[in-house]
């Protein structure tokens, strides 16, 4: 990895954010293009860097999402972010705590109004409702643990900020802020909100524990109620959240607990 200048876009807004960001940010590494974030911010945990070591990548070459996907990481089009979290009993909340952050920080630095579903996926909703969504940003936590546990959290954001050509497999249900503002947006704005989103986030769940991000992860999430919905093995209608994250449905054989896989709506 070469290791780049931090634009100048991104080092006004993340100095104008200091107080809010707390750690995350606080060392932050920058380059145009890596392999992987995940990879890099894991390797500096194995080294002993601090909660809150951050690093941002204009493009991967080897950017991955959930279920072992591949994420759509051209340069210039969207922001790659990945920072430590060392606080292990935060762990399985991370992801619903990603969700939150990265949907509260966008909604801060652009106004676009967006929305949660379940469990890290961040969308824009178009005028015929939720399913006209796009996704924009998604999560991905990746946990290292030891004899004695969870040792630490990597916990990555993709952002798609510039529209650009996706793959024809995502041109049907991806988007990107810009496209669905039809105007530029601050790419350093965005960043430093959603590190100072995360920074309350992880500080209310650590201190108050899981109901208020509950009740703002919901608060994000409509289709988390009466939305019908199908995955493997099944299918029922939204019901909320239990009180482990998981996505309870109705079914007709009583509740169900969704605990991982895809959701898809009906």
């Amino acid at each position: 990895m070469s290791i780049d200048r931090i634009p100048s876009e991104f080092a006004a807004a993340l100095s104008a954010t200091a107080a809010e960001r707390g750690v995350f940010g606080a060392r932050l590494t920058y380059a145009a293009e890596v392999g992987s974030t995940n990879d890099l911010a894991a390797a500096a945990a194995e080294r002993g860097e601090p909660e809150g070591t951050t690093f941002v990548a204009g493009a991967q070459t080897a950017g991955r999402g959930r279920l072992g996907r591949a994420w759509f990481s051209p340069p210039g089009a969207g922001l790659y972010v990945s920072t430590i979290v060392r606080r292990a009993s935060l762990a399985p909340w991370i992801t619903l705590a990603g969700g939150v952050s990265v949907a509260e920080g966008i909604a801060r630095a652009t106004a676009l109004p967006v929305q949660i579903k379940w469990p890290n996926d961040i969308v824009a909703v178009g005028g015929a409702g939720f399913r006209s969504r796009r996704k924009i940003a998604g999560i991905l936590a990746e946990a290292s643990s030891g004899a004695d546990g969870v040792q630490h959290i990597v916990l990555g954001m993709g952002i798609n900020v510039r529209g650009t050509s996706f793959p024809p497999a995502l041109a049907d249900r991806a988007s990107a802020i810009e496209t669905e503002l039809g105007r530029a947006v601050d790419t350093g704005a965005v960043l430093a909100q959603i590190l100072a989103a995360l920074n309350l986030t992880l500080t209310e769940l650590w201190t108050a524990g899981p109901p208020p991000l509950v009740a703002k992860w919901l608060a994000r999430s409509p289709s988390a109620y009466d939305t019908p919905i199908e995955w493997d093995g099944g299918k029922g209608v939204t019901a909320g959240l239990a009180e482990d994250g998981a996505l309870l449905a109705r079914t007709a054989d009583g509740l169900h607990r969704i605990i991982s896989g895809e959701i898809r709506w009906t």
